[in-house]
């Protein structure tokens, strides 16, 4: 789905789908190098991270295995509750691994700051974070981020992966969501 099809539901187009495969391919670069010669773990955070999991894992160059957390903090609203929650725990045994984070966006930082945490105290060689998007002006809980596809403003944004609602995460591009369409 384009941002053509959406009939106003977006007041602009912040990153485009072309914008999104350039610089995921410019991350998977970086990643192949600093992990050379190492058993590199992606974990993708779900929902959101599906589609960024997908394109980063075919542009590697270099075998990855994946596994998958599920956590939640948002509910079906716009504005975090600040309280997150495991949904869906790893199959993997993170010990002495490599592991890379992959998140679709960090915002205020409460979700990621909890997941580092959590996957810390369970032993891996190293962690780091990859995200696709990241909002400075509204991060709270600082956490290294190795490797950042984007920073955009503090908007409602939906597309590659992030919805409002269970809706949006199949549109290409990444946009500010109107107000009218969560007020």
């Amino acid at each position: 789905m384009d941002d053509t099809q959406l009939d106003g539901d977006l007041t602009r187009v912040l990153v485009t789908k072309e914008e999104l495969a350039a610089r995921i391919s410019e991350l998977a670069a970086e990643i192949d190098r600093d992990y050379a010669g190492k058993d590199l773990l992606l974990v993708g955070v779900l929902n959101g991270a599906v589609m960024v999991m997908a394109d980063l894992s075919r542009a590697l160059t270099r075998h990855c295995r994946m596994d998958w957390m599920a956590v939640s903090s948002y509910g079906s609203g716009s504005q975090s509750s600040g309280v997150v929650r495991i949904l869906k725990d790893l199959s993997t045994d993170v010990t002495g691994l490599d592991v890379l984070l992959v998140e679709d966006i960090i915002d205020t930082g409460l979700t990621l700051s909890y997941l580092v945490s959590n996957l810390r105290s369970r032993g891996p060689a190293s962690l780091r974070v990859l995200t696709v998007f990241r909002k400075p002006e509204a991060a709270r809980n600082p956490v290294e981020i190795a490797y950042v596809g984007f920073d955009i403003p503090n908007e409602f944004v939906v597309g590659y992966g992030l919805d409002y609602d269970g809706r949006y995460r199949n549109l290409t591009s990444v946009g500010a969501l109107a107000p009218h369409v969560y007020s």
